[in-house]
């Protein structure tokens, strides 16, 4: 389709993407970073302005923190990119360009070119929800304002893409987070299914596995109790990915660090993926990316029925969804006392990723809708992508 002259699949277009982190923060690593070499290859140019570096983000694990002069310098960094935005044809933003500032500003920083927002936390929270009165009062609104002059809002759910809605965005779509399947080898053949069964037989000890960061390893406290209770049963191992130390006594507790080239391997040799969440405001926003990751590796599921885990997990298929202790419980005795059953939804689940949660699925309407916001066609939002 010619739009003023230009047709919006082969016009050369140059973004300046302004993420949160580098690889090392999954959010970044997965909103932003992976689809790089796909927007190359449509055609799309993309310079990309991090806020904060893998060695700061690599810093706060360790520390709690990031040091004041780090952040002074990070965001001098970010408005310096932000002052060249003309040079370019759209602004990409994941989250919010300059966290804590006020909205004055960040607007200002972003006055004469199209803007794009991507959300797949529910970050609006850290204001709106925020334990200090003032905060709420000044900062309660600051996304809701940043969204609604946004060209276009990405949210990782529907609950993220509602807020957009509700502060008035004018073009709102929903765009999950997903895998790369090319990362996740096929892990079913007719032989890998007897291989589980057969070691099950041979009393080899089952994994369940959790990944993520040392910020989120708090969630394992919420099934404490069912594992404990588990444990008592029967022989299990719980594989800890990128957690740091976690303590659950009565649980065999395995921990490795994580690495972007081992994260594969290391959920292909368990058995059951879990995640566990609260279920308030902020984790309504999750995008259920670990779940992603368990069921492209071939695992069934064990997850909690918040937000969209209930979209991604379908029990009886690929999985179990859990509100109580008891839930857990018995859920996970099922799946650890029946290896034929973990293959086949293990089987089911990795084709769920593969119809609904890969980068194969996700990446051309990306590129259709970045690419129709940087040369204004308007008529975008209506028409489904290529």
């Amino acid at each position: 389709m010619d739009v003023q002259g230009r047709d919006t699949l082969t016009q050369q277009i140059h973004f300046l993407a302004l993420t949160k982190y580098g690889r090392l923060g999954a959010s970044s690593r997965m909103r932003t970073w992976q689809y790089l070499p796909l927007l190359e290859q449509a055609g799309i140019r993309v310079t990309v302005q991090t806020l904060l570096s893998d060695k700061q983000l690599q810093a706060r694990y360790q520390e709690g923190n990031y040091s004041v002069s780090d952040l002074i310098r990070a965001y001098g960094q970010r408005l310096l990119a932000m002052q060249g935005r003309r040079r370019f044809d759209l602004v990409w933003i994941e989250k919010e360009a300059l966290p804590w500032m006020p909205l004055w500003l960040e607007r200002g920083m972003l006055s004469g070119i199209p803007y794009v927002l991507d959300y797949d936390d529910a970050i609006f929270h850290n204001y709106d929800t925020h334990r200090n009165l003032l905060v709420r009062h000044v900062y309660g609104k600051r996304l809701d304002g940043l969204m609604a002059g946004a060209a276009l809002v990405i949210g990782g759910n529907s609950y993220l893409a509602q807020r957009a809605k509700d502060a008035g965005a004018t073009w709102v779509e929903v765009l999950p987070t997903v895998i790369d399947l090319a990362r996740y080898p096929y892990p079913f053949d007719s032989m890998e299914r007897e291989r589980i069964i057969s070691s099950e037989a041979a009393g080899a000890v089952p994994r369940i596995v959790w990944i993520g960061s040392p910020s989120t390893a708090r969630y394992l406290q919420l099934i404490h109790e069912p594992l404990q209770k588990l444990a008592a049963r029967r022989p299990f191992t719980l594989r800890v990915i990128g957690g740091g130390t976690v303590e659950l006594p009565g649980v065999q507790v395995e921990v490795l660090p994580w690495s972007e080239a081992s994260e594969v391997a290391a959920i292909s040799a368990c058995d059951i993926g879990v995640m566990p969440l609260l279920d308030s405001p902020w984790e309504r926003g999750k995008c259920g990316y670990k779940l992603i990751q368990y069921m492209a590796c071939g695992l069934p599921v064990v997850a909690a029925d918040v937000g969209v885990n209930s979209e991604i997990v379908k029990p009886g298929m690929n999985g179990c969804l859990a509100r109580s202790t008891e839930e857990w419980l018995d859920a996970l005795t099922m799946l650890l006392d029946d290896a034929p059953l973990r293959a086949r939804w293990g089987l089911a689940a990795r084709h769920s990723v593969e119809q609904s949660y890969c980068i194969k699925r996700t990446a051309p309407k990306l590129v259709q809708w970045l690419r129709s916001v940087a040369i204004g066609d308007t008529n975008a939002k209506e028409r489904p992508p290529a």
